[in-house]
């Protein structure tokens, strides 16, 4: 989803309160309060038949949702997208495989209806047709309070998951304390997987240069050494080290840092949002990464550039943390490869020899990796269908739907034998592969989010504004991003009508 289709909270508050409650309100009297920091409520829309709503969209590609399918919406997730708006073809390939034959398998008396984002509606097109989503598969860090929380979506699920039996304590911890982080004391979701970060390698590149391949628990002093060695010119072919995306790197840190300071409410005023970006933890981990930017021609554009991302030729990274599903794309699963770049990976896949482990730690002995890049399931209170919702999010956390999950190359929130030996079973482009890092380590744990709102604050001014462009030190780019960039960034989207 790009930056201009993002939703905005303090616009859909003014719009759906005025217009929407008169048409809509009769139909939520029965629902579920929710349990978010907005009131915002979507407009009805004229229903093309009885107990059928049309959704209109930017496509004019017909679609509707009737009253007993339970609609689910997924956004968020690449893989969810292939294969849309080829012939008019909707995009859920992706989906079937991995979730919906199995949950229409599980309950036959469950009438699906699955659409994911663009192809052919957006969150906006839904909010405007009245017929919101059963269940919403999305990414809690980002997008509650961009997108759900905006448009009234966001409920507290905690009786309801109590009730159902959900034994949250089984789950990934990082990924229930990433989504309690977002959900304004409450919890507005159920972590479901993870596109966890690795450290790729590329052995040939190792190999030209007789260097030893990065191991499980390696750390971050250990591949720095490693990326100045091979960061080389041979010829006209020169090969950088490392890249690490350094927003991610700050954002998902691996001491579990949060830039919010607590303060007195769950729902601070956006002047009252404070943040602390120069504490002696949040120096000491920029000026880790900060080695790496400035190791000679190993200057930092994208970690695609592992396989074909900004630079001239493809395979000429080294070492890159990338994500589990750029894995499987690398590794030319058509589940994660759209099927007219098909042709071009695999061009691109003769230059490299892929070569997977954990991503560098902090410290000797840590097994400490990034926060979670969760995805999670969520109950709009005004779904009338929450009870099918419910079970089949009890469903997806369940051993058998998580190994699932793992075996289609996708880090699961439920970790047991069965579902860590599972993992990428139903990919064979992975069988080459040692993925036996995958499920090494823990996800870093985000702590001190109490009293606080998140907001969606500008990280990228650290490193890619001031220290890649300005040319400052790491201690001075913390102290201008939080004292000026931050602040500034936030009266502006107040000026604005926004509230994140």
């Amino acid at each position: 989803m790009s930056e201009g289709n993002m939703s905005r909270r303090g616009l859909l508050r003014n719009g759906a309160l005025i217009g929407g409650l008169a048409a809509f309100g009769g139909a939520l009297q029965t629902a579920p309060a929710a349990a978010s920091s907005t009131s915002a409520i979507p407009r009805a829309a004229a229903q093309s038949a009885a107990g059928v709503v049309d959704i209109p969209n930017k496509y004019n590609v017909p679609f509707s949702v009737a009253d007993d399918e339970l609609f689910v919406f997924a956004a968020n997730f690449k893989p969810f997208e292939l294969g849309g708006n080829d012939d008019g073809r909707e995009a859920h390939r992706y989906f079937d495989a991995v979730f919906g034959d199995a949950i229409r398998a599980k309950f036959p008396n469950i009438k699906v209806k699955y659409a994911t984002w663009d192809y052919p509606i957006r969150y906006e097109d839904i909010a405007k047709a009245g017929r919101v989503p059963d269940l919403i598969l999305e990414d809690p860090r980002l997008r509650i309070d961009r997108d759900l929380e905006p448009l009234g979506w966001t409920q507290d699920i905690t009786s309801l998951i109590q009730g159902a039996g959900i034994d949250l304590t089984k789950l990934n911890v990082g990924s229930v304390e990433q989504i309690k982080s977002r959900s304004d004391g409450g919890l507005y979701g159920v972590p479901l997987w993870i596109d966890e970060s690795l450290l790729f390698y590329n052995k040939k590149i190792f190999d030209k240069f007789g260097v030893r391949y990065p191991g499980v628990g390696s750390t971050y002093d250990d591949v720095y050494k490693l990326a100045q060695k091979l960061t080389q010119q041979v010829g006209i072919d020169h090969y950088k080290g490392y890249m690490q995306h350094p927003d991610n790197y700050l954002a998902m840190n691996q001491l579990g840092l949060y830039p919010f300071v607590p303060g007195s409410s769950e729902q601070p005023a956006p002047e009252d949002v404070k943040v602390n970006l120069t504490s002696p933890e949040w120096k000491s981990v920029a000026n880790n990464l900060h080695r790496f930017l400035m190791i000679p021609r190993n200057n930092f554009t994208t970690v695609d550039d592992f396989f074909k991302g900004d630079m001239s030729f493809p395979g000429h990274l080294a070492m890159a943390v990338n994500n589990l599903s750029k894995l499987n794309a690398y590794a030319l699963s058509s589940y994660y490869i759209e099927e007219d770049d098909a042709a071009q990976f695999a061009e691109w896949a003769k230059s490299v020899k892929i070569g997977v482990t954990s991503m560098p730690v902090l410290s000797r002995g840590s097994k400490t990796i990034y926060q979670p890049d969760t995805r999670a399931a969520f109950i709009p209170p005004q779904s009338k269908l929450q009870a099918q919702a419910l079970d089949v999010v009890k469903y997806l956390v369940s051993e058998e739907m998580q190994t699932r999950i793992s075996s289609y190359g996708m880090k699961a929130v439920l970790k047991t034998d069965a579902v860590v030996n599972a993992f990428g079973t139903s990919i064979p482009e992975l069988a080459a592969i040692d993925t036996s890092a995958v499920y090494w380590g823990e996800n870093a744990v985000i702590k001190n989010y109490q009293n606080t709102e998140y907001w969606d604050i500008p990280l990228y001014k650290v490193f890619r504004q001031h220290v890649l462009k300005d040319g400052m030190d790491v201690d001075s780019s913390l102290l201008v991003t939080e004292t000026q960039d931050i602040p500034d960034y936030i009266k502006a989207q107040v000026a604005r009508g926004l509230t994140w």
